[in-house]
């Protein structure tokens, strides 16, 4: 049988604070007893019992009130189990644990709130076997759950208890809300299985680890883990106690900091020199003077007012201090006097750019509606088109044109979507996005805005879609209510003459497209550059390299043998580095007071720029049957593209080099199946597909290349290998093919056109189709050439292949 709690009754009713101990004849005692086969079982929710420890507990359900005061008046003795989870109200036996503890029920209370507290003692662990009912409380048979083997209290084993006291006691030292008291009873515990409960019941650990600790049988694994679980404890504390202390540092430093600013405001206010007074009076100062929205008016006089209440040594006042400063910086309602003088502007375009006469017309257009109607929404241009062709410098010349304010912002590689609507201020170093931030450079509120390179953009990523946050910004429909994060007020964005470049639009969002008028600029005709070489480029450089124009003279021949010779390119740009090599080059002569040529001649060209790398006059195709001279376009401009085939004794295989893309080899598959279904028409005995092997390659073979152009040229190649008919010189071709026979239409006709000018080409074969693009260009850039236009792919084949054939015939013709 067990006992009454080792007299523990009576001291509770007469002490208010104690912590009760178990000394080493009640341990021999309660070892000593047994247990009964069946308990009643009383489920434990937020705590575990450890055999020795007393703990209070409040009971709440009605089953565990049932069973308390029956047993209370009885025996006393229950077992007590914590449940596997705190948040189950009604446990059943299988959310109990397997191991609980025998308890004695020292003492129930009836508390002045009504709920009941019993005060119980634990004995010893039992393991549960059966349940026996579940009403009207639980009861179950247990069985005795005690460690297997006899403790052996070696010097190892001391040294454990001993550092398991030592850490609960630095714990209980360092922890403010462990009653000092704690320490005494910790020292005064002399039985090691008892000291192991104690703390287990009192540390700072989850539930799931306390029942852990129960079940460990072995007395020596169990210290180890409370000696882990305490060392863990501690560092927890000392952590805190750190950061405690640093806190209550830095208060007493910015307590400090206050009283002494406080001071220095005083002194300063004395002397009448405090500098936040003077940067509120700036401020105030400024606003009086702007012409500024009633809305940002009241805004700003919300914002300076609470300014004022700021203590300046905090980290808010430098904050609202910036964004007082951008309100009062931004050009609210300010906008320069348009010139509407159009022969002026006609003038000035014309001067800073020769040709490009679509965009002029459409600037002239605009200053024309916009003199008639005084008052409307600035366009949104996309220049688009070759590296080179003057689409940037374009808008500083409209900015001169129309005596607007010029800004320029680079899009190239944007991928963050605060870079254009900024940041919210109540971040660390927040500020406005880029787009108000040049408007503030601009100092007007209708400047000419130019955003370079737009198809450079990097679309949606993790930091947002730049291109979406585009949308409003070039939206003539959206802009007057731009809306930037670091303002937090709309801003009228109408007026500003947005010009956008771009070198391929299929890399700009649909929607962003949509928005933009879309002037397309082409690359430049021989005549165009070397105007342009004489009237902008030569000039430019001269005066950049401080040489004087009667110093050093270019003849047209010269420049002309510099862009045919040393440049391949729609645009300009690498015209002018040649030019500017040469200028400098010739220099070093002029400061050295050397002999040298005014007037650049070829030589000087050759001993400057080197052996000229590009010849006009080339003609590839009319070498040897299968070769055949395409036209491509790339987002730097047209280029010509020889496609060679050769033919080889095997079993009909087509095989494709040249870096080719999936739609180009499709193309020449579709040449190819399409010339052995019309083998006969051709004169070709249908069995050579199966005894020769034929190969289409394109040369620089590290360019990828792609796209259906290429149809009709691969297509003709392979029939003049295969019929072994030479190629018509100077003619060059483009189209797209299907398996039909037809001929579609392709796109970039201009550059195509010009490149084929380049390279001294006459005849040109084209697609029905796009006759009408041929009808749009301007009879300057057609001069010299001869137009073909077809709809079937055989019609290529009459007027490129000539009836001649090579000279070597083979016998795949018989």
């Amino acid at each position: 049988m067990m006992n009454d709690g080792f007299g523990l009754t009576e001291l509770i009713e007469n002490e208010t604070e104690f912590i009760p101990l178990l000394s080493a004849e009640d341990e021999e005692q309660m070892n000593a007893e047994e247990i009964p086969e069946k308990l009643p079982i009383l489920p434990l929710r937020n705590t575990v019992l450890f055999p020795g420890v007393v703990i209070p507990i409040t009971v709440g359900r009605d089953k565990s009130i049932r069973l308390i005061k029956e047993y209370y008046k009885g025996s006393r003795i229950i077992g007590a189990v914590a449940q596997k989870d705190v948040e189950v109200e009604d446990p059943s036996f299988s959310d109990l644990n397997e191991i609980g503890t025998v308890a004695y029920i020292i003492k129930l209370l009836q508390m002045p709130d009504g709920n009941t507290t019993a005060i119980i003692q634990g004995k010893k662990r039992f393991r549960i076997i059966e349940m026996m009912q579940e009403e009207p409380y639980f009861e179950a048979r247990v069985e005795q759950y005690e460690q297997a083997k006899p403790l052996v209290k070696d010097k190892k084993f001391n040294a454990l208890i001993a550092s398991v006291k030592d850490l609960a006691i630095q714990i209980i030292n360092l922890s403010p809300n462990i009653p000092s008291d704690s320490v005494f009873a910790i020292r005064n515990i002399e039985s090691p299985v008892f000291l192991v409960n104690f703390i287990s019941s009192n540390l700072n650990i989850s539930l799931e680890e306390k029942q852990m600790l129960l079940t460990i049988d072995d007395l020596v694994e169990r210290a180890n883990m409370v000696l882990g679980l305490l060392t863990r404890e501690l560092q927890i504390i000392e952590l805190k106690n750190q950061i405690q202390s640093k806190v209550k540092i830095d208060l007493d430093k910015q307590q400090r900091d206050y009283l002494l600013n406080q001071q220095l405001k005083t002194i300063q206010e004395e002397l009448g020199d405090s500098p936040n007074t003077q940067e509120i009076a700036g401020l105030q100062e400024k606003a009086a003077k702007k012409k500024w929205p009633e809305n940002v008016a009241e805004v700003f006089g919300k914002e300076l007012s609470k300014l004022q209440r700021m203590n300046p040594a905090a980290m808010e006042y430098s904050m609202q201090l910036n964004y007082l400063e951008v309100l009062t910086d931004l050009p609210w309602q300010e906008y320069t006097t348009d010139n509407f003088d159009l022969k002026h502007a006609q003038k000035v375009l014309d001067k800073d750019h020769y040709g490009l006469e679509t965009v002029k017309e459409r600037i002239i257009e605009y200053l024309a509606v916009l003199k008639l109607k005084g008052d409307m929404k600035s366009p949104i241009l996309c220049l688009f088109g070759p590296p080179g062709v003057g689409k940037t410098s374009l808008g500083k010349s409209i900015a001169r044109a129309v005596n607007r304010n010029y800004i320029r912002m680079s899009l190239g590689g944007l991928r963050d979507e605060a870079e254009i609507r900024g940041h919210r201020k109540t971040y660390i170093g927040a500020m406005p996005g880029r787009i108000l931030q040049s408007i503030k450079k601009a100092k007007a509120s209708n400047p000419v805005f130019v955003l370079d390179e737009i198809d450079k953009v990097i679309g949606a990523n993790i930091n947002g879609d730049p291109s979406a946050a585009l949308l409003e910004v070039l939206d003539p429909e959206q802009n007057s209510t731009f809306y930037d994060n670091f303002v937090e007020l709309e801003y009228d964005l109408s007026r500003v003459m947005f010009i956008a470049t771009a070198n391929n639009l299929s890399t700009i969002h649909p929607a962003l497209r949509d928005r933009m008028e879309i002037i397309e600029i082409s690359g430049y005709l021989l005549e165009e550059k070397i105007e342009i070489a004489r009237r902008h480029l030569v000039p430019k450089q001269l005066h950049e390299h401080g040489v004087k124009p009667e110093q050093l003279q270019f003849g047209k021949d010269i420049i002309e043998r510099i862009i045919d010779g040393y440049t391949r390119e729609s645009g300009v740009r690498e015209l002018e580095k040649k030019i500017a090599k040469v200028v400098r080059h010739q220099a070093r002569f002029i400061v050295s007071e050397e002999p040298y040529n005014i007037a650049v001649t070829k030589e000087d060209l050759r001993k400057i720029l080197g052996p000229e790398r590009f010849s006009k006059e080339k003609d590839e195709s009319y070498a040897a049957p299968g070769v055949v001279t395409g036209l491509a376009w790339t987002s730097v401009g047209g280029e010509i593209m020889y496609v060679e085939t050769s033919l080889s004794q095997g079993k009909g295989n087509l095989g494709l080099t040249g870096s080719l893309g999936d739609v180009m080899k499709e193309s020449a598959t579709l040449a190819y199946e399409y010339l052995k279904s019309h083998s006969n028409s051709l004169g070709i005995d249908p069995s050579v597909f199966e005894k020769w092997n034929v190969h289409i390659h394109v040369p620089e073979g590290a360019t990828p290349k792609d796209g259906p152009s290429a149809g009709i040229t691969m297509f003709t190649a392979l029939a003049s290998a295969y019929t072994k008919r030479l190629v018509k010189p100077k003619i060059a071709m483009t189209g797209e093919i299907t398996l039909r026979g037809k001929v579609l239409a392709v796109g970039g006709i201009k550059e195509k056109i010009l490149a084929a000018r380049r390279m001294g080409i006459k005849e040109i074969i084209l697609p029905a189709e796009n006759k009408k693009d041929i009808e749009e260009i301007k009879p300057v850039y057609l001069k010299g050439l001869k137009f073909h236009y077809v709809e079937q792919m055989l019609e290529v084949l009459d007027i490129a292949l000539l009836k001649k054939k090579a000279k070597e015939e083979t016998k795949i013709l018989t």
